[in-house]
């Protein structure tokens, strides 16, 4: 088996100091609507949180692209607590170019600018470069979502692009994406960036 591929075991866990990524299991179905809950998170404009109703379809299609290959799906637990509070993914996976995108992306809203968001792209980003031995990794943020494109940006992430009408959202809004990316030769430095960040919060 390839380094790409043994990097990313069915039962995958990465851990942190105030967080854990655990791979997405259907028995998640209940946390998940918790954790979407505090917040009533279905109700952002600029991102994607499913609500009761919709969340069993989300996982059993989350579930259905990580045997696919596709993506891999994280629920995010709090360590303090042991709650779940979020939920995250590597999507868009290419093995045969060594990349792949972060995003699917929320967090309860009691977990919210907390140190869980930057731990969890630190654990992410440090498997997908030096477990994963990814050369790029990218970010696909809504055009409107100016604070996900500030906290991408302050990742270090590059600007690459702007994808017009790319998407048609629940509401019927249309969808710009806005592309950024972190190259391998960038990493050790937004590594220690983060660590720091980290260790300051």
């Amino acid at each position: 088996m390839d380094k790409f591929h043994a990097g990313l075991p069915e039962n995958l866990i990465l851990n942190g100091q105030h967080a854990a990524l655990e791979a997405m299991l259907a028995s998640h179905l209940d946390d998940l609507n918790v954790a979407a809950a505090d917040g009533e998170l279905w109700k952002l404009k600029v991102t994607r949180v499913p609500d009761h109703n919709e969340m069993p379809a989300v996982i059993e299609e989350a579930l259905a692209n990580k045997i696919a290959g596709e993506q891999f799906p994280f629920v995010v637990r709090r360590l303090n607590d042991g709650h779940i509070v979020g939920s995250t993914r590597y999507y868009d996976i290419k093995p045969d170019f060594r990349n792949l995108a972060i995003g699917f992306t929320w967090y309860s809203q009691s977990a919210q600018r907390t140190a869980i968001n930057t731990e969890c792209k630190l654990l992410l980003l440090t498997h997908a470069f030096e477990e994963l031995d990814c050369i790029s990794v990218a970010f696909h943020v809504d055009h409107t979502n100016l604070v996900s494109q500030a906290a991408v940006e302050r990742l270090g992430a590059k600007r690459d692009g702007f994808l017009r009408n790319h998407q048609i959202m629940p509401d019927g809004r249309i969808r710009h994406t806005v592309c950024y990316s972190i190259i391998d030769s960038e990493w050790p430095e937004i590594k220690s960036r983060l660590t720091d960040r980290l260790n300051s919060s």
